[in-house]
């Protein structure tokens, strides 16, 4: 064991769960904390912690990080991994839905780094990754509130990164592309149950083909992601971002070089491919 400690959010499946496996064989202690508890029995048999954790609820944040530094002590990595897309388009999406979105990709992550900032600082030093997304650098249409949590989530970790950075703490941005996780059949699912049928029915059904898995592109293992995770904290001065998986460095490259127009036009071919 190389003494340090890390805590993995959304460890239950995807993305979380190959970023804290791939930890434990780093030799961290490491809990994995997510909803449904019960599927992070590989992480447990490999000997991981698993903790239950509902973002929405700032008394499960509390509680979550409370059970880690009893137990361990000490913070040295928080990988914010998380997340959810519901797509629809911005007429119909119900504005409580689109509230709760940024209380799991935003509001819940922002209250659990500011618990973890002060065990960092108090240490001398610790990682903070964010596991954002290509997608907020650039945007879909029926994904306007997804897009919107993590285009906040890009700004807010960029703050963070010049606040924290006289204390040795590291603030680190990953920006997954396609990645083969449950992430795009619930974002899929959503779109149809929501903007399946009436005015935009013919755009939400034309880009939920679009999102079926190798349409457009063959979707990366998240195995990529776990490894840029821990390049990241490997690092002797990590990157603010990396732009990983399928699609994420073309797309972003497109987004920052063509303009807005062009953009749209780009856009509009994939969504009709």
């Amino acid at each position: 064991m190389n003494g340090k400690v890390a805590m993995v959010t959304g460890a239950s499946s995807g993305i979380g769960m190959e970023v804290a496996l791939a930890l434990l064989e780093r030799g961290y202690t490491v809990y994995g904390a997510a909803r449904r508890v019960d599927r992070m029995k590989d992480l447990t048999d490999r000997g991981g912690r698993a903790i239950a954790l509902d973002l929405t609820d700032e008394a499960s944040i509390e509680a979550c990080l409370r059970s880690v530094l009893e137990e361990a002590g000490r913070l040295d990595v928080l990988v914010n991994s998380a997340g959810y897309g519901s797509y629809g388009a911005v007429e119909d999406v119900p504005l409580a839905e689109a509230r709760r979105q940024f209380e799991v990709n935003l509001f819940g992550l922002a209250r659990l780094t500011q618990l973890a900032l002060p065990v960092m600082r108090r240490q001398g030093g610790g990682h903070v990754v964010n596991v954002s997304s290509m997608g907020g650098k650039i945007f879909t249409p029926m994904g306007a509130w997804y897009h919107a949590t993590k285009h906040a989530l890009e700004a807010w970790s960029d703050a963070l990164r010049l606040e924290v950075e006289r204390f040795g703490v590291k603030v680190v941005i990953i920006e997954p592309g396609s990645i083969a996780t449950e992430w795009g059949g619930i974002a899929r699912d959503s779109l149809l149950a929501v903007s399946g049928e009436g005015p935009y029915g013919e755009q939400a059904r034309a880009f939920a083909k679009v999102m079926e898995p190798g349409h457009t592109i063959a979707p990366s293992h998240p195995r990529v992601v776990a490894r840029a995770v821990m390049r990241a904290i490997s690092a002797r001065r990590p990157r603010a971002r990396y732009a990983i998986g399928a699609g994420a460095k073309p797309f972003i490259l497109a987004r920052r070089l063509l303009g807005d127009r062009a953009f749209d036009g780009l856009v509009r071919r994939i969504v009709r491919s």
